[in-house]
């Protein structure tokens, strides 16, 4: 039997989760030596796909207006025909509407990937919208909060639902390839002194990740000799981060905080760093900030909802909070940092381990090559 023909759909390919889990499934299949392509509006990473020797066929792809996705649905058959294609993949719901009209003008069937619980108001409006991401063969949940939202909201049956968890690139994020050595050096690299314990957000600076309560709970934490590192773009909103700023100017002396628009290596950040949290206010679909700490050896702290309850088992492979409980948190934080040698290395162990047995890029890939193949049949 032929190896499937892979057409992924997205919106763009600009730097976020989706977009990282399109070339990583890319990757896989080029080395699989299976036939692939990806369709978006383009972006940064599309140079990484050149690098792989796959095409990327630039489409307005992250349009809603009606017209551009009839014409998109078209071109998207036209390609289809002309490349070979066996199973389109689609990741967002407006390119998910032209992926349908192909789909149905073609008979080349779809599958599309659930990343994030979408809104649903108006109910009558957005649950139709939403819907269009369910319409293929199957339906790819990235984590099993994301298969229960599908199945409770919209009906689906659970065995057109596939759970693959996202996953972290353990050879890349991976303690051994950065030497002790190195550590206090990275640290210098930010004006904190080697002895002074870290605390990292990863994320966005947008209202929802939680940096604003991660500031408050520092004030009401008895510790106060540490660094923080905000990690994350605030893309062009500037008054959020001026609010970040002003936030922390009024923090008790003692605690050091910085906001990082953007790191050249996270694997260097995560191995300088103590704790990483993850603050979000509103659930995360999966949260890839997690596993990757997790895989880099760090203790890990999560807000106790949506996919932070798969990625860590409390008090073994890291630890929970509250959800929106500044209070909550700063205990949290205020108990790891006292945790001792022998407890921080056997938990940290753990949550590597927890990682390459559960969720790894690698098994992402393999698990989703092998539903291709199934539905290649």
């Amino acid at each position: 039997m032929k190896d499937p023909v892979i057409l992924q759909v997205l919106p763009a390919l600009e730097m976020g989760g989706v977009e990282r889990g399109t070339v990583e499934i890319a990757t896989a299949l080029q080395a699989a030596g299976i036939r692939n392509y990806v369709a978006s509006a383009g972006g940064r990473l599309v140079s990484e796909l050149e690098k792989i020797g796959v095409r990327h066929i630039q489409l307005p792809l992250a349009t809603k207006s009606p017209f551009r996705i009839c014409r998109n649905s078209l071109r998207l058959a036209q390609l289809a025909r002309e490349l070979g294609v066996t199973l389109f993949h689609v990741r967002s719901r407006a390119p998910a509407w032209s992926v349908l009209f192909a789909s149905r003008k073609t008979g080349i069937p779809f599958l599309a990937t659930y990343h994030g619980v979408y809104g649903t108001k108006p109910a009558w409006l957005k649950k139709r919208y939403n819907a269009v991401m369910l319409k293929g063969v199957k339906v790819i949940a990235v984590s099993d909060f994301v298969r229960n939202h599908i199945e409770s909201v919209y009906g689906v049956e659970s065995s057109r639902i596939v759970r693959i968890h996202r996953g972290a690139d353990t050879d890349y994020f991976n303690p051994e390839k950065i030497p002790a050595a190195r550590i206090p050096k990275i640290k210098a690299e930010y004006g904190i002194a080697p002895e002074t314990p870290v605390v990292t957000l990863v994320g966005r600076l947008t209202g929802w990740k939680g940096q604003k309560l991660l500031l408050d709970a520092f004030t009401r934490m008895t510790h106060r000799n540490f660094a923080c590192l905000l990690v994350g773009s605030d893309q062009g909103r500037t008054e959020y981060t001026r609010e970040l700023e002003e936030q922390i100017a009024q923090l008790p002396s003692g605690i050091s905080v910085r906001i990082i628009q953007s790191s050249p290596d996270m694997a260097e950040t995560y191995a300088m760093s103590d704790i990483v949290v993850n603050a979000s206010t509103q659930p995360e679909a999966f949260g890839r900030v997690i596993p990757e700490a997790q895989a880099m050896q760090r203790l890990t702290l999560g807000s106790a909802h949506g996919g932070a309850c798969e990625t860590i088992d409390d008090g073994k492979t890291g630890f929970l909070f509250t959800p929106g409980d500044a209070d909550d948190l700063a205990r949290q934080l205020d108990r790891m940092l006292d945790l001792s040698p022998e407890e921080c290395r056997r938990i940290r162990e753990s949550a590597r381990a927890s990682v390459l047995a559960n969720f790894s890029t690698r098994q992402l890939c393999e698990k989703t090559l092998a539903l291709y193949r199934e539905l290649h049949r």
